[in-house]
């Protein structure tokens, strides 16, 4: 899995990044435009109170991506702390073995 170095989401512009229903709705093939350009999230807000945030699609990829990591350490980490390893003399000799005709079966 490849993670980019850069964080998917920016500060949100205050002048332009929170937006009300009615005026994103009117407007939103502009500020669709501009997510794309500047790649900063936008907040729509009702009543003055936030109920969405748009992202760019890049944006939203990186976040899968980095919760998808997340869950796999957590994953890895629940292992360990349930005494679920191999220790690494195990494993190797596996490794060195993987796609040659002499594949070895995975340690237990």
């Amino acid at each position: 899995m490849k993670l980019k170095n850069r964080s998917p989401l920016r500060e949100v512009n205050v002048s332009e990044g929170i937006v009300p229903l009615g005026e994103f709705k009117s407007q939103a093939a502009r500020y669709l435009r501009k997510l794309g350009q500047r790649d900063e999230p936008i907040v729509i807000t009702q009543n003055g109170k936030p109920v969405a945030v748009v992202l760019s699609p890049a944006a939203f990829e990186v976040i899968r991506q980095q919760q998808e990591y997340l869950e796999a350490v957590a994953e890895g980490v629940a292992d360990a702390d349930a005494g679920n390893l191999v220790e690494d003399k195990t494993v190797r000799p596996w490794l060195k073995s993987w796609g040659t005709s002499a594949e070895k079966a995975p340690p237990r």
